[in-house]
């Protein structure tokens, strides 16, 4: 017996939920430091933070687009083999960004390729394996599932943003240039998307079985879904002017940051976030998924809004930290409410659903935020995201504080 092994799932979940919380480490590595040396990387070749906020749109326009797609076909194929084609795009993404330098191929790339400017996950994999951890828990156990699926991609995460640094040091110690070694990390990201590709490939054909209702497109819970999604696309278009990439190109203007730098930042605020989503699952067994949703997330939007007034670095450093230990624990207790509110053959459906939404919305706001970081050093993006988050925090507790999945009225 293997304590940790143990550990990782919750009791009764299937083994095929390891590979996928394997396979969801490899890729939030990848993101972890590309998040950082895209905006980075982009500066460096002479782009400006208006340029840089369009390419940021770009991605997760694109990553909308894509799981839109993934949403029409996923009850016509099998999702362990749209898993597959998704790892052979993250590899091709990988070695095609160090192989352009002209801002429209990069464009391109960003659009349709595998990219996440963000610090979570917004990427075509998400609804998939969302949909494969529910077949693998049992309804007592899925919201802690989803809580360890997103505290292994935020730890890692951190530990990807930490590596953001190795081209700053790799350069300084040795004769490889800055821009080489920035091209060796996004090849880094290509082989992640090899090692997901061979993960993905040990799963077991049970999960697709005829024991689990196969996926259907949206009939009895389509009010709820489309209801959820429109409320989700206001938090992440809100979420779109905070997003890693874009608060590490503020933190290099406000503060002259190194990447070295920037990459620890993130490692600790990353770090503050993992630990978050494993107290989630705690929380909402005792308060409710909606309440938890809410009221860590009150907090954290007004800690936002006060980073760029403070007066220094460390004060500023103080208030990330703070909203970084509270505003990602509606991630895993989100999930989960989508999950339960449906039928179990609606959950590919409105995983994609509630996904698209939240990706498309989110595209808008970070060429905004561009655009207001070249006129203005001034934090104003932050204070716009916390404002409108707030909407959306109050808004969702006044329209589904009512609506309780089975686990929390007995059914």
């Amino acid at each position: 017996m293997n304590p940790f092994r143990d550990y990782l799932l919750p009791p009764g979940t299937l083994p095929d939920a390891r590979t996928v919380l394997g396979a969801r480490a490899l890729r939030a590595f990848g993101d972890g430091f590309v998040s950082l040396l895209l905006p980075y990387y982009l500066t460096l070749l002479g782009y400006s933070a208006f340029e840089v906020g369009l390419l940021v749109t770009a991605t997760l326009l694109g990553s909308g687009l894509m799981t839109l797609g993934i949403g029409f076909i996923a009850h016509r194929h099998s999702i362990r083999h749209l898993l597959l084609l998704a790892s052979l795009l993250m590899i091709a993404t990988g070695l095609a960004v160090p192989a352009l330098t002209a801002f429209w191929p990069l464009l391109i790339v960003a659009t349709v390729g595998t990219l996440n400017p963000s610090a979570s996950d917004v990427t075509l994999f998400s609804p998939l394996e969302q949909t494969l951890l529910t077949r693998a828990a049992t309804a007592q156990s899925r919201t802690a599932l989803f809580a360890r699926y997103s505290l292994i991609g935020a730890l890692i995460a951190a530990l990807g943003a930490q590596a953001a640094g190795l081209p700053d040091l790799a350069a300084a110690h040795s004769s490889t240039s800055l821009l080489s070694a920035i091209h060796a990390m996004f090849v880094l990201y290509a082989l992640l998307g090899a090692a997901g590709f061979m993960l993905y490939l040990r799963l077991s054909p049970a999960l697709e079985s005829a024991q689990h209702e196969q996926p259907v497109p949206l009939g009895k819970s389509r009010r709820i879904v489309y209801t959820l999604a429109a409320l989700f696309s206001v938090d992440a278009f809100a979420g779109g002017f905070a997003v890693q990439s874009l608060l590490a190109l503020w933190l290099y203007q406000r503060y002259d940051l190194s990447v070295a730098a920037a990459g620890t930042i993130f490692f600790w605020t990353g770090l503050l976030t993992a630990f978050s989503h494993l107290a989630a699952a705690h929380v909402a067994k005792r308060f409710g998924l909606i309440n938890t949703m809410v009221f860590t997330h009150l907090p954290a939007n007004v800690f936002l809004i006060l980073v760029p007034f403070m007066p220094t670095l460390e004060l500023a450093l103080l208030f990330l930290f703070l909203r970084s230990a509270l505003s990602s624990m509606d991630v895993p207790a989100r999930t989960s409410y989508v999950m339960a509110v449906v039928s179990p053959g609606e959950r590919p459906a409105a995983a994609s659903v509630t996904a698209v939404p939240r990706s498309l919305a989110s595209a808008l706001s970070p060429t905004l935020a561009g655009a207001l970081l070249t006129v203005s050093g001034f934090g104003w993006p932050l204070v716009i995201c916390g404002a409108l988050k707030i909407v959306y925090d109050l808004t969702l507790l006044k329209m589904f504080r009512a609506v309780k999945p089975p686990e929390e009225t007995g059914d």
